[in-house]
């Protein structure tokens, strides 16, 4: 049996976020606190393409803060590609923890397809 799923993406895995950042080589995320132009904050930091001031992400309350001046200082769409990249390895990581496999498709528009199996017992 088939299921549509849409996923509401919070932050909370720092080894999701590490994984989505290796898929998109970037670099590793980094804790500790960040300069923005609008302020600090504190969290693991990741350095997105040709973005000015680091996202940083609070792994406690899953909330990513950014200064990207409204693209200015920075593609929304590299933000969103890493975003998507999270919530695949994060709910691949899940799946693996269940022992269920992972089958994934990269579609035409940039969507990810994730196809998990509960085995029939």
């Amino acid at each position: 049996m088939s299921h549509l799923v849409t996923i509401q993406t919070r932050l909370h895995d720092p080894r999701a976020v590490a994984a989505a950042c290796q898929r998109l080589n970037l670099p590793t995320p980094v804790s500790g606190t960040a300069q923005l132009y609008s302020g600090e904050a504190t969290g693991l930091m990741i350095q997105l393409p040709g973005w000015r001031f680091p996202a940083v992400i609070d792994t406690l309350t899953g909330a990513v803060r950014f200064d990207n001046f409204e693209g200015h200082w920075g593609e929304r769409a590299h933000l969103d590609r890493f975003l998507q990249a999270y919530a695949v390895e994060r709910t691949k990581q899940e799946a693996h923890t269940k022992g269920y496999p992972v089958r994934e498709e990269q579609l035409a528009d940039g969507s990810i397809k994730l196809q998990i199996v509960e085995s029939a017992s």
